[in-house]
């Protein structure tokens, strides 16, 4: 009863000094609305991220050489043969679901009047199985008949079609682009779309990007730098890394950590922990603001001490306890502080949810940093509202009934 009494003393207080109150409030209010604002804009990232590496595959892993074990560079001896990688398939059989050697090319093209530049990924049969976010609109992916017989077959992007052919639907038509010092005339056999990504505002490029057989890329022998897999997803990403570059290294008579493996899953987890390292370090400033705010809490509590001395004074007189004084202050510091939470955690989503609209990012509210965010202004109350509500409990009543 006592408690919900100097709860009441406390809002009656507030309410007589509103401008006072707002303003001693709005550290705590910046301090807890940049917090909560900055925590759910890295956890938005995170999320994004997140996604945007599902839709590219999370099983999605490349093997290549420990260039800091290759001081001289890689010899043509360390490059991965394509005996190589069928040796890794007979090794792994449940585990690789698809391998291929990492081949790529660029080439200038010029169809009629327009010109154009490709950037060519070589990709094997099942390449369409598995990048999940790749939408062939028209015609077909890369097919077993492409890979192998090496055939001049290419799958483009929809805005290469309408740019280069003036049409959506380019299936039939013919491309020319030099690979490996040769011209070669590629035939369309395929237009895909992919969503819009993240990275696409990251990693601006003027090429349009495309599919062909990887055979028609590869020179020489066909051996390449590194190769690309696709492996069970069902299993630890990491672990699996581990056994094809152990074995890789194995057959090619090298250390066991010649090879090297990097996964999607890895990439991920490096993103989202600088995501969350550059969150938590923003928000650590962000928070100083509370300290500042609680500075300024202790500030007007000590005014307002001050000015209900006489008001004190006649409460002791009237058999209040000193502990009964302690528990009034207390309570009002803690509810100038506590309001001032809410209003900053209501402000701090506000500012991430129209953030997050702006950039087309569903927002992401943890209900735990909400939670911890206005319990921690209510302890920042408490902690900076001790100090003047011990003074006023100590005054001595005679003292204080004499102030004017």
């Amino acid at each position: 009863m006592l408690v919900f009494e100097n709860i009441m003393l406390a809002l009656t207080a507030i309410k007589s000094n509103k401008m006072r109150s707002f303003l001693t409030m709005l550290g705590i209010i910046i301090g807890i609305s940049s917090v909560i604002a900055i925590t759910s804009i890295g956890d938005s990232a995170k999320g994004v991220v997140g996604k945007e590496f599902e839709s590219f595959g999370m099983n999605n892993m490349y093997l290549y050489p420990n260039w800091e074990l290759t001081q001289d560079g890689v010899e043509e001896s360390d490059l991965i043969t394509p005996e190589d990688i069928e040796a890794l398939k007979a090794r792994f059989p449940e585990d690789i679901l698809y391998a291929v050697p990492n081949v790529s090319a660029n080439s200038d093209t010029k169809v009629g009047r327009v010109e154009g530049k490709f950037s060519m990924t070589g990709v094997g049969a099942d390449y369409g199985k598995f990048k999940k976010n790749l939408s062939i609109l028209h015609g077909r992916m890369i097919n077993k008949s492409d890979v192998a017989g090496g055939k001049d077959t290419i799958v483009i992007e929809k805005k290469a079609a309408m740019n280069l052919f003036n049409k959506e639907n380019a299936v039939g038509e013919t491309i020319s682009v030099v690979i490996n010092g040769e011209m070669k005339d590629l035939t369309v056999v395929g237009v895909y779309e992919v969503p819009s990504s993240l990275f696409d505002s990251m990693f601006m490029s003027q090429s349009y990007s495309a599919y062909v057989p990887y055979p028609i890329l590869v020179v020489g022998d066909g051996s390449a730098w590194a190769v690309e897999l696709y492996t069970n997803e069902k299993k630890d990403q990491a672990a699996l890394g581990n056994e094809f570059v152990k074995y890789l290294s194995r057959i090619k008579d090298k250390a066991p950590n010649f090879y090297i493996f990097e996964s999607a899953e890895s990439q991920m987890t490096t993103i989202n922990k600088v995501l969350g390292t550059l969150s938590l370090a923003i928000g650590a400033i962000a928070a100083i603001s509370l300290v500042v705010g609680g500075i300024g809490i202790m500030n007007i509590m000590l005014v307002s001490v001050t000015e209900r001395t006489r008001e004190i004074g006649i409460r002791k007189s009237l058999g209040a306890r000193t502990n009964d004084i302690l528990m009034q202050f207390l309570i009002e510091s803690m509810i100038i502080s506590a309001i001032g939470g809410v209003i900053g955690t209501t402000l701090g989503v506000a500012i991430a949810a129209v953030g997050m609209s702006f950039a087309k990012i569903a927002v992401v509210i943890d209900p735990k940093v909400i939670v911890l965010a206005v319990g921690f202004s209510a302890i920042v109350g408490m902690f900076f509202g001790l100090y003047p509500a011990r003074k006023a409990a100590k005054l001595d009543p005679i003292e204080a009934l004499r102030y004017e």
